[in-house]
């Protein structure tokens, strides 16, 4: 019996070895990211950029290893699911951190 699953269209829902990568990539970054906050050895700076890159490289690991998306497969729609993502993805990280500047400027005393 393969190892790779296939649904009735031919389509590949991937195999035990790209879950098992994904599930300790995630992991890992997951570790990375509250290791960087609880030591508290790093400078702001740094922590924030650490926490939002590991972020984004986990939301693209969940999609290409457990949701499968890539750009070969159901004609180039999956490109279009990745565009968007990013789209969605950078108005909720940049929105967020318009607003959590304009709330420290305007409550802020001193």
């Amino acid at each position: 019996m393969s190892d790779i699953h296939t649904s009735h269209d031919g389509a590949s829902h991937g195999s035990y070895k790209s879950y098992t990568i994904g599930l300790v990539l995630s992991i890992v970054l997951t570790l990375i990211a509250f290791g960087v906050v609880m030591t508290g050895s790093f400078s702001l700076p740094v922590m924030m950029v650490t926490v939002v890159v590991t972020a984004v490289i986990q939301v693209l690991v969940q999609l290409v290893l457990f949701m499968h998306l890539n750009t070969k497969a159901e004609g180039g729609w999956n490109v279009i699911s990745f565009v968007f993502t990013i789209g969605i993805l950078t108005l909720i990280v940049g929105g967020s951190l318009w607003i959590m500047h304009n709330i420290h400027v305007n409550m802020m005393l001193g």
